[in-house]
């Protein structure tokens, strides 16, 4: 039996009558009667006995009524879902964060506000640095993400800037240039020539070589000193007096004691990049949605 044959069948056994039947399913009431009789051949069972001012389901025939409603609600409800996926309205997405990203009000404001857009659509969460994120695109573990590196290359990889945003030096609050120094006040880079420097991963993710690059454009490089995975153990490790960490501006909101930051002055001013990236060859019309409120958030 087709689709649109248990649809004839649903609606002559609600009416009664097959000429009421017709009428409601847009059509005449002879093509009706045959199609009735072609189901009724095809499953070789009576569904209905005629009767002078209509028709009557059969035991058989009530069976099937009953079944076939769940059938075409299920349907009509898979039918209905396909297309709210299709216009991104339902489905899912793994957004990756960098480390840094969520202190920026950009971040937490679009995901809440996508979420309120589009509440059946599923989002996780996660967090990585560049290379992580990059790994995570490309096997397609991850969907989006909020990244803080200006040069990822990969194949069939699109990354969307967002912004830049001043970074800041973190120092202990017990560090002689804290102590020298208000809150209100600028350090200049050239100050820090023989300070032991924490980088917040590895070459090639985004702050490490902000970090490298501020350092050279103010006449020397860094000190290297400990490798931090998270800005959490970055920072730790400054209350520790263990180095200094320059970091995004918006992280000035996350307090930790022992730790006090610094404005940097001059013309090498660091540059926290802050941008979404993405595989160009995914088609997912939620993450064409997700997209458009992060670019929305940025204006």
């Amino acid at each position: 039996m087709e689709l649109k044959q248990l649809r004839y069948f649903v609606a002559v056994a609600e009416e009664g009558h097959i000429t009421r039947a017709a009428e409601r399913l847009g059509m005449q009431q002879p093509p009706l009667s045959a199609q009735i009789k072609a189901i009724e051949s095809g499953l070789q069972v009576q569904l209905f006995k005629r009767k002078p001012r209509g028709v009557e389901l059969t035991e058989a025939g009530r069976e099937l009524l009953r079944e076939g409603r769940d059938i075409l609600a299920r349907v009509e409800r898979a039918l209905h879902r396909t297309r709210r996926t299709a216009r991104g309205e339902i489905g899912s997405l793994c957004v990756a964060i960098a480390p840094t990203a969520p202190f920026h009000k950009l971040v937490p404001r679009a995901i809440r506000n996508f979420r309120k857009a589009f509440p059946l659509v599923t989002l996780t969460l996660d967090e990585g640095l560049s290379n992580e994120v990059v790994a995570g695109l490309i096997n397609q573990r991850i969907d989006v993400a909020f990244v803080r590196n200006s040069n990822i290359h990969a194949d069939d990889l699109s990354t969307i800037p967002l912004l830049k945003e001043p970074m800041v030096l973190a120092l202990a609050s017990h560090h002689a240039i804290a102590k020298a120094t208000t809150s209100s006040q600028s350090v200049a880079l050239a100050q820090l020539r023989d300070e032991p420097f924490i980088f917040i991963g590895p070459p090639g993710t985004g702050l490490h070589d902000e970090t490298i690059a501020a350092c050279r454009g103010a006449g020397y490089s860094p000190r290297i000193g400990q490798q931090a995975p998270r800005i959490t153990s970055a920072l730790g490790l400054v209350a520790a007096e263990m180095g200094v960490v320059l970091v995004p501006e918006s992280l000035k909101s996350l307090k930790m004691d022992g730790v006090v930051y610094r404005n940097v002055k001059g013309p090498h001013q660091p540059k926290a990049f802050l941008g979404i990236a993405f595989l160009k060859s995914n088609r997912s019309e939620a993450l064409n949605r997700f997209i458009a409120t992060v670019r929305r958030e940025k204006t």
